[in-house]
C-alpha cells in the first residue's frame, strides 16, 4: 500500500463510472417500460371512465343513442352506441385510436 493517499487514482475512477454505467444500462429501459405502461394504464382507467358514465347516463336520463368523441388530454375517445346481432338492446363502446404512444383500446358494455 501507498502511504500518501491523497485521492482516487484514475483506475479508480474509471471502475466507479463503469458500475455506474452498467446500472444505468440496467434500470433505464425499466424505467421507460413502467412510464409507458402507466401511461397505457391511464388511458384505460379514463376509458372505463366514460363508458360507465354513458351507462350511468342512459339508465338514469334515457336519452338518445348518439355517437359523440371527447377530447382529452390530447386523445380522441370515441363513444359510440351499436347494435348487438340477434338482441333487441343496444351496446356503448369507447374507443381510442392507435397512435405512436398508446396502443388500440376499445372497452365496450351493454345496459343492463
Amino acid at each position: 500500500m501507498l502511504s500518501k493517499n491523497n485521492g482516487f487514482f484514475l483506475l479508480e475512477l474509471l471502475l466507479s463510472l463503469s458500475a455506474w454505467f452498467m446500472v444505468c444500462l440496467f434500470f433505464i429501459p425499466l424505467l421507460i417500460d413502467l412510464k409507458s405502461q402507466s401511461q397505457q394504464l391511464e388511458v384505460d382507467k379514463k376509458a372505463n371512465q366514460l363508458l360507465y358514465e354513458e351507462l350511468q347516463a342512459n339508465l338514469i336520463d334515457n336519452v338518445i343513442l348518439t355517437s359523440y368523441s371527447i377530447s382529452h388530454n390530447g386523445l380522441e375517445y370515441k363513444i359510440n352506441w351499436r347494435d348487438i346481432p340477434g338482441k333487441s338492446h343496444k351496446e356503448v363502446c369507447v374507443k381510442v385510436e392507435k397512435n405512436a404512444f398508446y396502443a388500440e383500446t376499445e372497452k365496450c358494455a351493454t345496459p343492463e
